[in-house]
């Protein structure tokens, strides 16, 4: 690209388990938090950021484009748009990538963009009985015709109906597919929870040391707002391994590998960034935490979605002719461990590189000391919307706290897509 966009700044809120501490925040107010904060920590004049862009996978009911609402909740003035995106698990990149877009087409200088999830909102609906008695009842007139409709209710109405979690494309879950890429690459059960608890033992060595709070801003929770959340909950310090042997499979009892303590933990969370163009960050003086150089997507088999990063890391070292090596840190979406597992596999795989990615070589092995330094989803967790903006904002941290230069983050897509994003620091 003729010119890099610069990355100002970020934060996040903790990433916490669903249903736990944060389990009374809406998504939107998550999200409203961190652009809030955002604001007050780079100190930019809110009348000049051109639009926000959001990723949200969930789509709270109340409040539809949820970009919106939490623009304006989190102080922006109401002249400035916003637009939500949803691209699954890579929906905060989604955010990211679209403001970049939008920068080189001349659309704008100054954007907020980043993600949220509310995982304890997870939408339970109504069946369509109920919902057609709701309807009938609502339109009842007298007395006579409510107490005729409110005699028709029966118990089995009532029974709530949870959204489906498997892929519409392939009739699978997440989980499963991750199962499908265990048995393909050969990823034994002993690989997998020994990646499990590095990711655990990294992510609460980043909490120790204080790097990880670099990134977040304490938040008071509800409903009394006496105690404030400082940390991610996610992390185990006393996790071991033989604990992690002890878990049973769960997607696949018979025969799979893949167990509660190798996948993503379900978690709330929000993160915002504050995007602009070199020469916008220039004119105002602004220093950047780095910039994005390019960026590429891909789609494969939704039975295969794990592989995802595999490929769209591919397209984007092809489009720039960088190698692996070039890269002093990776970040790759933790959904599970056979599925980072199968990507670090499939990248060093001269057999899949030619079949799949249309390489004469591969690309090479992934050097473990390189990746997801601070831990990754399997340890900190994994807000849908949130967690492409968080690999983002960790890896130029991170690269800033190692004086280092390159990095790469990737994730998976539920679909069968994958998402790539090289990034750099001065």
């Amino acid at each position: 690209m003729s010119e890099r966009i610069a990355i100002i700044d970020g934060v996040r809120t903790p990433f916490c388990k669903a249903n736990g501490v944060m389990k009374d925040i809406e998504a939107d107010d998550l999200g409203a938090i961190v652009v809030r904060e955002l604001i007050a920590k780079t100190g930019i004049n809110p009348d000049i950021v051109d639009e926000l862009i959001f990723g949200n996978v969930l789509q709270p009911a109340h409040a539809t484009n949820i970009a919106r609402v939490l623009a304006v909740k989190g102080g922006l003035p109401e002249h400035v748009p916003a637009m939500t995106v949803n691209r699954n698990c890579a929906s905060g990149l989604e955010a990211i990538i679209t403001a970049c877009n939008k920068i080189r087409l001349k659309e704008g200088n100054v954007f907020i963009v980043g993600g949220c999830e509310s995982m304890s909102k997870f939408p339970v609906l109504f069946s369509d009985k109920m919902r057609e008695w709701l309807m009938r009842f609502s339109k009842a007139k007298t007395l006579k015709e409510k107490c005729k409709v409110l005699f028709s209710l029966r118990l089995n109405f009532l029974a709530p109906v949870v959204p489906k979690i498997s892929d519409p494309l392939c009739g699978l879950s997440m989980g499963q597919t991750a199962e499908v890429l265990s048995k393909e690459f050969r990823i034994t059960r002993e690989q997998q929870d020994s990646f499990a608890f590095r990711s655990q033992q990294k992510a609460s060595q980043a909490i120790k040391s204080g790097r990880l709070a670099q990134e977040i801003v304490p938040i008071p929770l509800p409903p009394k707002f006496g105690k404030i959340q400082t940390y991610d909950d996610g992390p185990r310090d006393n996790q071991t391994q033989e604990g992690l042997k002890q878990l049973p499979p769960i997607f696949d009892k018979l025969t799979g590998s893949v167990t509660a303590g190798t996948s993503s933990q379900v978690t709330d969370g929000a993160v915002a960034l504050l995007l602009m163009s070199e020469s916008k960050a220039k004119e105002l003086g602004l220093k950047p935490l780095g910039y994005i150089n390019d960026y590429d997507v891909a789609a494969l088999a939704p039975s295969k979605m794990g592989l995802g990063p595999a490929y769209a890391i591919s397209k984007l070292l092809k489009k720039n002719g960088k190698k692996l090596a070039d890269y002093d840190l990776i970040e790759i979406n933790e959904a599970f461990a056979a599925q980072v597992l199968a990507v670090i596999s499939a990248l060093a795989s001269p057999e899949f590189s030619k079949k799949e990615l249309q390489r004469d070589t591969p690309l090479g092995e992934i050097d473990r000391e390189r990746l997801n330094v601070n831990g990754g989803a399997i340890a900190l967790g994994h807000p849908l919307g949130a967690s492409g903006a968080r690999l983002v904002l960790t890896l130029l941290k991170e690269l800033k706290n190692r004086n280092k230069k390159r990095g790469i983050a990737s994730l998976c897509v539920g679909g069968g897509q994958g998402q790539a994003i090289s990034v750099e620091v001065e």
